[in-house]
């Protein structure tokens, strides 16, 4: 059934490289090889079943531009979410200090919590990063 694979990447060379492009081919290339055998379940020779399994198919652009969406996100998005959490991490971590030297001034524990909050900015600053260099290819 190489020619549904051949078929399958066709339509879908324009999109770029992802998991979610190729979990999407695959499903489709299972599906119309299952198409394929029943058709030739059916008395169909393989090459006419073929055929009809890919006219039978149809259109996929909205398959495609769900596809674009997915994968072109707004890197606008992401670096405002970025932002965002360097400054909610800078009040959560300025309330934390000073809880912890108003009520308790002879005990250093701001420390504990400053390595938990401080995971939410390194994540963003990860998505962003990732999603820059997407664009970048």
């Amino acid at each position: 059934m190489k020619k549904i694979e051949a078929y399958v990447h066709q339509l879908f060379k324009e999109i770029p490289d992802s998991d979610s492009k190729r979990n999407m081919e695959e499903e489709i290339i299972q599906n119309l090889e299952e198409k394929v055998m029943d058709l030739m379940a059916s008395g169909k020779e393989e090459e006419d079943a073929i055929n009809k399994a890919i006219v039978d198919f149809g259109d996929i652009e909205d398959i495609k531009r769900e596809l674009r969406q997915h994968l072109t996100t707004n890197p606008t998005k992401s670096k405002m979410r970025l932002i965002f959490s360097l400054w909610a991490t800078g009040l959560i971590i300025s309330l934390v200090l000073f809880m912890n030297f108003y009520y308790t001034p002879n005990v250093i524990w701001f420390v504990y919590p400053v390595f938990a909050i401080i995971w939410w900015p390194l994540v963003m600053f990860y998505l962003w990063y990732e999603q820059r260099n997407q664009q970048a290819r």
